[in-house]
């Protein structure tokens, strides 16, 4: 990004795709004032007519699948396939929304004493999203859909380098019949960032990003007061007990690392193993990174594509190396290819400990920390080991045990077993400790920039 402008650049080809201007304050100032001005016609609309609305965003997605998964492979590096995918999901958070968001938001009746009350789900105004580049639809669509299913406005504030991608998300948006406005897209800095948390009209804050980023916004938006939802970052422990079924732990572990080129808050990023099973994970591991094919994103038989930056590269590579320098063991990858492009291979490392990056810290892109455990107690401890607690995971033929293991010992948000996964439409997402708080997805994430109003009928 310049001074007055944004630039975005192709992680393959590292040439420059489109230049767009930031706005000034003035044009900032009026996104947010049309988003209110549509807001207040919107939130009269019933929740059968928001909904038909969203169900038509879901076709529109859907018809502009091919066009808008290539403008997100070329902005930021994802495979093709997973650009696909992710529209594909979008626009099934989008017939969740639009077949369970009416009943979900339906007023509550409750008996009171003398009386009766009513509990009803009203918007609460226009709520403003910061958001990431590594999901371009995806991270956008997950908070707004919700939010206009309540009947609230929208402002995104999305990553300089996936700003085609934002932009298209909103002509999508109004050519599906939302009003125009009610979703508005800021091209602006960080310091105008800060005037929009505080503009009176807008009433809720939402950021999905680092813990760093995360704190910072929600210091600024609770100085004036405002509700706050963050999805931070992450370092997602996936424990392979005793009893695992090895191949299916070590098939679905590769998987859950490289998904997304390794950039993904609930990337499988640890790897905890038990001492019965530890050699034959790591070498079946290491074999699996080693056959990883980097290269065109666009091609089908490419496993791998490059990350979205320079930047991002070369943090990766250095908490590879100091990760090293500190005890680590590279048994795979580790090295940044002589070729044009952002790459870095499938990089895994053992002997993680922690004072290490590999154990302490989110590694961004396609590093795995395999880590041996006594058994599987020790496993659990290790896994809380983090500041994070965003989603996790165990592979155990006892699903029971693993169940219970998960719902009363695992300090995370999200728990997947015997699988991996990133998001349902119908299942809470969000974490605990410097992962951040609050829910997206499922009736809870619908209901969090609601206000919850009471109201109470004398007999």
């Amino acid at each position: 990004m310049t001074d007055k402008s944004i630039q975005t650049i192709n992680p393959l080809t590292e040439q420059p795709l489109q230049s767009y201007p930031l706005m000034s304050d003035d044009e900032a100032m009026t996104v947010v004032e049309n988003s209110h001005k549509a807001y207040l016609e919107w939130r009269l609309k019933s929740r059968e007519e928001r909904a038909s609305v969203i169900a038509a965003i879901a076709e529109e997605l859907r018809n502009s699948k091919e066009e808008y998964a290539q403008l997100m492979t070329d902005e930021v590096g994802k495979l093709i396939s997973d650009s696909r995918q992710e529209i594909e999901l979008c626009a099934s958070i989008c017939d969740y929304t639009a077949k369970n968001g009416p009943d979900m938001l339906a007023d509550e009746e409750h008996d009171v004493p003398n009386g009766r009350g009513l509990v009803t789900y009203s918007p609460m105004g226009v709520i403003y999203g910061i958001q990431p580049w590594n999901f371009p639809c995806y991270q956008a669509v997950r908070y707004s859909i919700s939010s206009l299913m309540v009947g609230n406005g929208v402002l995104l504030k999305h990553s300089e380098n996936c700003t085609g991608s934002g932009l298209m998300l909103r002509d999508i948006y109004e050519r599906a019949g939302l009003p125009k406005g009610l979703f508005g897209v800021l091209l602006i800095s960080h310091d105008q960032s800060d005037a929009i948390i505080e503009h009176d009209l807008v009433r809720g804050v939402t950021l999905t990003g680092s813990d760093k980023a995360g704190r910072t916004v929600a210091q600024k938006a609770a100085a004036v007061a405002k509700k706050t939802v963050m999805e931070l970052g992450s370092n997602d422990a996936y424990m392979v007990f005793d009893d695992a079924d090895l191949d299916l732990a070590i098939k679905t572990c590769v998987q859950g690392r490289l998904f997304n080129n390794g950039q993904t808050c609930v990337n499988a990023k640890r790897f905890i193993v038990t001492e019965k099973n530890y050699d034959a994970f790591v070498k079946g591991y290491a074999d699996a990174f080693n056959a990883v094919t980097i290269g065109d994103p666009n091609k089908d038989e490419t496993g791998l594509g490059p990350l979205v930056s320079s930047s991002q590269r070369d943090q990766v590579h250095k908490q590879v190396e100091e990760s090293v320098a500190n005890g680590a063991k590279i048994v795979a990858g580790g090295q940044i290819p002589d070729r044009t492009g952002w790459f870095y291979p499938a990089t895994a490392l053992v002997d993680v400990a922690p004072g290490q990056p590999a154990y302490d810290d989110e590694i961004f892109g396609p590093v795995a920390s395999i880590i041996k455990a006594k058994d599987d107690e020790d496993a659990m401890r290790i896994a809380n080991d983090s500041r994070y607690g965003l989603g996790g995971g165990i592979f155990s033929k006892d699903v029971e045990r693993a169940v219970k293991m998960a719902s009363t010992h695992f300090d995370t948000g999200m728990v997947n077993i015997n699988t991996y996964s990133i998001a349902s439409p119908d299942m809470p997402f969000g974490g605990v400790k410097n992962s951040g708080y609050g829910r997206e997805h499922g009736e809870v994430g619908i209901k969090e920039f609601v206000n919850v109003k009471a109201i109470t009928i004398a007999a």
